[in-house]
């Protein structure tokens, strides 16, 4: 780090650990701030991301099955978010890891299929957990075994020092490096109070607010980011904001990736506080709006279907929510999902590709099961058309 480009201290020094082995300046943070003035372009950000979590929470009410609706979405929350940090995968390598009933190989969907674990644990625990460390450390735990960064405690907050930069990086040369292990106590306290204690605060302002203080503090030796991401879900539903993780805004993320890293870099540098609220509402309006927008298509989708095979005698009615949770599919998924012998199974897909919700997307994994994907649904989750077979 380059003393000369931290100009400002309203959100924390630079500073070193005497009578520490540690010779390295770091940026210990200020606590966070309970009130802030801010420029009232910020404050028409925060109240467009607000409007935009009311309709996607009002839409999210009159669903009769949220979770029916979240597989696929929330496996694209999981694929950009580890993205982010350099997992390798895509979206139909990781539906079709989900239908697979052995063990995953592939580390780089073992990340992801993590991932999606941490959703649900966090899911349930947050109907008793406060968020404080004991939650998030669990999240870290589930995310971090058997894979990359598992020799890196798992769900244990870090002993030593870190540094951001660029893989290659030493202390010297990082563009960022945290607060002293020993500082991590009283921050993270702080934090936990910033985060359960009444406010009057906005909740998109504490959302980016929290996010912020935690990639700053980073608290562990690897993973700091997925699990700061997957804090802004859990905030909203400790909110009662949203009543399930159906908010994915690692995608916008993902996409401005730069600007992600730069407007929190620039916080701590020069203050920049107001930008990177704009920055956290538009990633917040943009992914609520296509929230809602995924929902609503989805929704349109099942009705039709529905519709579709009133009266008809076989199972394939059951089918459409089966391809609702997961748009790419193989025989054995139905049978395990509508227990049904491996014959029916074969059959229910057939007339499902005959009544146009499934094509054949060729084989993949072990053994080369033939997958299927239902393109309509497929199209509706990634916003993307689908017209290549492969599905990469």
């Amino acid at each position: 780090m380059r003393p000369s480009d931290f100009t400002s201290s309203r959100f924390g020094v630079l500073t070193t650990k005497a009578l520490s082995s540690w010779p390295h300046a770091y940026f210990l943070p200020a606590s966070l701030p309970r009130e802030l003035t801010l420029e009232s372009e910020t404050v028409a950000a925060m109240s467009r991301a607000d409007l935009a979590l009311g309709r996607l929470s009002g839409l999210a009410m009159v669903i009769d099955n949220p979770a029916l609706l979240l597989g696929p979405a929330l496996a694209q929350e999981a694929l950009a978010s580890s993205r982010i940090e350099g997992t390798e995968a895509s979206l139909s390598e990781v539906l079709s890891a989900e239908n697979e009933e052995v063990p995953i190989e592939n580390e780089n969907l073992r990340e992801v299929a993590n991932y999606l674990r941490a959703i649900e644990q966090g899911t349930q625990l947050i109907k008793t957990w406060p968020l404080t460390m004991r939650f998030f450390c669990a999240l870290h735990e589930t995310l971090l075994t058997d894979v990359r960064g598992e020799e890196k405690s798992p769900g244990e907050l870090r002993r030593s020092p870190v540094w951001i930069g660029s893989p290659s990086a030493r202390p010297e040369t990082a563009r960022f490096i945290p607060p002293h292990q020993d500082d991590l106590g009283e921050l993270l306290a702080d934090w936990e109070r910033f985060v359960n204690d009444p406010s009057s605060m906005p909740t998109v302002l504490r959302g980016a607010l929290m996010h912020y203080q935690f990639e700053t503090i980073h608290p562990f030796l690897d993973g700091n980011g997925r699990i700061g991401r997957l804090l802004i879900g859990f905030e909203l539903m400790h909110d009662q904001v949203l009543s399930a993780p159906i908010l994915h805004i690692s995608g916008y993320f993902e996409r401005h990736r730069n600007e992600y890293y730069d407007r929190l870099q620039a916080v701590r540098e020069r203050g920049e506080i107001d930008e990177w609220i704009q920055f956290f509402s538009s990633a917040v309006e943009h992914q609520a709006n296509e929230s809602a927008g995924r929902i609503r298509t989805l929704l349109e989708i099942r009705e039709r279907y529905r519709a579709q095979v009133r009266g008809d005698r076989s199972q394939v009615a059951d089918l459409i929510d089966v391809l609702l949770e997961n748009p790419v599919i193989t025989v054995s998924a139905v049978v395990r999902a509508l227990s049904v012998t491996q014959p029916t199974g074969s059959t229910l897909l057939r007339r499902a590709e005959s009544l146009g919700w499934v094509r054949s997307a060729g084989r993949w994994g072990r053994g080369g099961k033939e997958r299927w994907v239902a393109s309509e649904i497929w199209n509706a989750v990634t916003l993307v058309s689908f017209d290549n077979p492969a599905i990469s």
